[in-house]
């Protein structure tokens, strides 16, 4: 069984399939990149995952030239798992393993095909998400499914909490979907509905920036969903400041919806109650914790104390 992944997600799998005493010939990620404040050159958590257990890496630049190709071909593989990689397999690598590739996919699919299933299903309220493991082919998380497991998405859930869920999840699914491999010599597999797609597009730089003009709840939502990366952003003054923790405000409360979106509306030891939403979704956020450019993670109200905000004052 070969592996193919690269991020904190994969390195969770293929800690357990190593765990589970399978043999694996040949482990695929990412070539090093710079990473971090410092942006120095870092393998990534799967390749030094399987360096520590003495797996062999091979870090392709590309999977489709002619010398890369022959060097995969020549390792005898039952099968290749693949997780959170950040390549497509084109299809002489697809058509490489005997039994195929399978993919560790952190969404009930059809629903949230694509780059950031967890993210879009926070940003999206789903009640419930989960693992798919499914036998790939020439399509984005098109193929055919071999097993899900559903977990519920908690009401303060984020990005963070989850990923960590579902990598837990997607490692345990995957090491019995090799055991019944293993034992059975085949997996059955059915083909995703054709109903209820939706596409998980990746985060991106305006997914980071706060509307303030949004209700509070598609607000938190956002937030929770960029949590803790790459972090929800507004500015104060023209410098940005994370937005690590904010909850709505109910309807009820006397500041709700008395002020222009973004303005402060109250400040007190429970944070900054701002304004957002317009007409009949107007509403407020109380931001809890935030984190300001160059500074570290504090409360909101110590941020609001040392910056002397007050009510009427406003975030861009």
């Amino acid at each position: 069984m070969g592996f193919a992944g690269t991020p904190d997600f994969a390195a969770c799998a293929l800690d357990a399939l190593h765990r589970a005493g399978y043999t694996i010939p040949i482990v695929l990620t990412r070539p090093d990149r710079p990473s971090g404040r410092g942006m120095r050159v870092a393998a990534s958590p799967v390749a030094t995952l399987a360096a520590a257990n003495g797996l062999p890496v091979v870090k392709p630049a590309s999977l489709r030239d002619a010398a890369t190709l022959a060097a995969l071909a020549s390792v005898r593989l039952d099968v290749l798992v693949v997780a959170a990689y950040g390549m497509i397999l084109p299809p002489q690598v697809l058509a490489w393993p005997a039994h195929g590739c399978l993919n560790i996919h952190a969404s009930l699919l059809p629903r949230w095909r694509g780059a950031a299933p967890i993210a879009r299903a926070i940003e999206a309220g789903d009640r419930e998400s989960g693992i798919t493991v499914m036998q790939m082919d020439a399509g984005l998380d098109t193929g055919a499914i071999v097993r899900m497991r559903s977990i519920a998405i908690g009401a303060r859930e984020t990005a963070g909490s989850l990923h960590d869920r579902l990598a837990a999840l997607g490692a345990e699914t995957i090491v019995e979907v090799i055991a019944v491999l293993a034992r059975d010599g085949r997996l059955e597999a059915f083909p995703q509905p054709a109903e209820g797609v939706t596409w998980a597009a990746k985060i991106g730089a305006a997914d980071e920036a706060i509307d303030w003009a949004q209700d509070p709840v598609t607000i938190d939502r956002k937030i929770r969903a960029v949590t803790p990366s790459p972090g929800a952003v507004a500015r104060w003054n023209g410098q940005p400041v994370k937005i690590l923790e904010a909850l709505p405000v109910a309807r009820s409360a006397p500041a709700a919806a008395a002020g222009p979106p973004g303005s402060v509306l109250r400040v007190d030891a429970a944070g900054i109650e701002v304004a957002c939403g317009a007409g009949g979704e107007a509403g407020s956020l109380r931001l809890v914790r935030v984190q300001p450019a160059g500074g570290r993670a504090m409360a909101a109200a110590a941020f609001a104390a040392g910056r002397r905000i007050a009510r009427g004052a406003h975030f861009g």
